[in-house]
């Protein structure tokens, strides 16, 4: 059995300027844990697999394509291939998500 403990894995700043965990990453999929502080974002990008965002704590807004929406704990959020994305955490208070690519990208 594998147990992954987030709170043990050490945080680094990612190329899109936040604070990212790898949780798991194999041929099937990567997971990550993103951590954005109050303001912080992750400006629109798009990946060419599946994505879903689950969200671990706080709350935040996602814009997944032309719409952008409130998120907030235990929400998931559903991204299709190549559909552009962001992320950006509400004042106050952390924005914690797991990101979720199935497949995994190299």
């Amino acid at each position: 059995m594998q147990i992954i403990r987030m709170e043990e894995i050490e945080g680094k700043e990612n190329k899109r300027g936040v604070t990212a965990k790898q949780l798991l990453k194999h041929e099937h999929v990567t997971l990550m844990n993103i951590i954005l502080k109050p303001g912080d974002q992750v400006p629109e990008h798009s990946v060419p697999v599946d994505v879903f965002f689950y969200v671990v704590a706080g709350k935040g807004t996602i814009k997944i394509g032309e719409e952008e929406a409130q998120v907030k704990e235990k929400e998931i959020i559903v991204c299709p291939p190549k559909t552009v994305m962001a992320l950006r955490a509400d004042q106050g208070e952390d924005f914690v998500v797991l990101n979720v690519k199935t497949p995994s990208l190299n």
